[in-house]
């Protein structure tokens, strides 16, 4: 925006409209041009440098205060802006925070805070964190730079570290300043070390924690990891006795005579507590002794050029086919020299179809049956009154249900034969 020579110069005159040849300002004209150029300049947020050593805790607040100055106070007159406000952080060019570093907000009305615990391969490379702030009810964005440059500690890294449980914390509440000075406090006074540091912070949820119920006001949990200069105190080490590890496994509380100075703000989960001594940690790092199965070094890499020969794989794809197709090819036709061609396979299809004939023969004989009459069931003649009697039989009878004989039957003025008797005399 181009301002008017005497506004570049400072000259309070031309705010106010008295130079000659100038046009006065109205009130309301004058309060929206401020407003214009507060709000311009805002937005312009300059960058901010933050020191860091590696190895120990990084906390940075992302204050919603110094943020609302950037948005247009939309509100009448006489109310306060309260809009809820987030944050999006990542780092310069990428689309997330790199791997130590954290961010959290619970609510768009409450302050985010960055935190983690830099490592030592970052020292000397300045990390710039893009802060993107969104104002939920306008829509608005405001943007600034967190320029991280990691120093390098001489104490690093300490040679004995703590982890401690405390079930009663969330991570936001742990990050505040005086909450952490409170807890470092006790932790000095149990171990009693000249140097003490806050290593890392770490929420129970990404440690696999499941999200607690939302009653009795119900904390996550929050790992707390310090390091020192001077071995673990005696309290401390109770913890490794054979008669807590035995109450921990069976989920008892141990007994622990230094958890009255933690018990009134912290309730520390003393089963999860974790001490680590970094003067007894030895060396994974082996020689590696060339013997039997160890091949020669065969120098530096030397990848193929660029000029490669182009192949011909029209060859390999017909191989590919071939073999498989005349593989089953050969098991076809052993299939069908086993199913068809076997003498007791043709022995069987044609006892098989000699049955089959026989019985379609039998068959067509049985419904064609022509043949004579026997005599028994021809029409009888009556020898005394010469009378003709029908057979027993109906015309119509089928041949298949006709029987060879018929039954004879004493008919009306039938001549009785004669029977011999046993005593040789003969009877009517």
């Amino acid at each position: 925006m181009q301002f008017p020579p005497r506004w570049e110069s400072g000259d309070p005159r031309a705010w106010a409209g008295q130079v000659r040849g100038t046009r006065r300002m109205s009130p309301w004209t004058t309060g929206t041009f401020l407003l214009t150029v507060y709000t311009i300049f805002s937005k312009v947020h300059s960058d901010r440098d933050v020191y860091p050593s590696a190895g120990v805790l990084f906390v940075h607040v992302l204050e919603r205060e110094s943020f609302k100055g950037e948005f247009p106070p939309y509100p009448k007159p006489g109310e306060i802006s309260n809009d809820p406000i987030t944050f999006n952080t990542n780092l310069m060019g990428y689309p997330d925070r790199p791997g130590w570093l954290r961010y959290i907000q619970r609510t768009p009305y409450s302050d985010g805070v960055l935190y983690g615990s830099p490592t030592a391969e970052n020292v000397g490379k300045p990390t710039i964190i893009e802060i993107t702030a969104y104002n939920r009810r306008t829509f608005e964005t405001a943007r600034h730079n967190l320029i991280i440059n990691i120093m390098s500690a001489e104490d690093f890294p300490l040679p004995y570290q703590a982890e401690f449980f405390i079930k009663n914390m969330n991570v936001e509440e742990m990050l505040a300043s005086e909450v952490l000075g409170d807890f470092l406090g006790a932790v000095k006074n149990v171990w009693q070390p000249e140097r003490l540091n806050a290593i890392n912070i770490t929420s129970a949820l990404d440690r696999g924690g499941r999200v607690p119920l939302p009653i009795n006001d119900m904390k996550e949990g929050v790992y707390v990891m310090v390091g020192a200069d001077v071995p673990f105190s005696s309290c401390l080490r109770e913890v490794e006795n054979p008669q807590n590890q035995l109450r921990c496994s069976q989920e008892m509380e141990p007994v622990i005579t230094c958890d009255k100075k933690f018990r009134s703000q912290f309730y520390i989960d003393w089963c999860k507590i974790s001490l680590v001594d970094k003067t007894k940690q030895v060396s994974t790092f082996q020689e590696v002794i060339r013997g039997e199965g160890i091949l020669p070094d065969g120098g530096e890499y030397k990848p193929p050029s660029d000029s490669l020969k182009s192949r011909d794989y029209y060859t390999d794809f017909l191989i590919t086919l071939a073999v498989p197709s005349a593989v089953a090819l050969v098991l076809f036709l052993i299939l069908a020299y086993i199913m068809c061609c076997r003498r007791e396979g043709v022995i069987q299809l044609v006892h098989h179809s000699a049955i089959q004939k026989s019985t379609k023969e039998l068959r067509d004989m049985s419904k064609n049956r022509e043949i004579a009459w026997p005599l028994s069931t021809l029409p009888v003649f009556h020898p005394v009154t010469g009378e003709i009697i029908p057979p027993l039989h109906a015309d119509s009878y089928e041949s298949t249900n006709m029987p060879l004989m018929q039954t004879q039957q004493n008919l009306p003025h039938q001549t009785q034969i004669p029977q011999q008797q046993t005593t040789g005399k003969w009877y009517p």
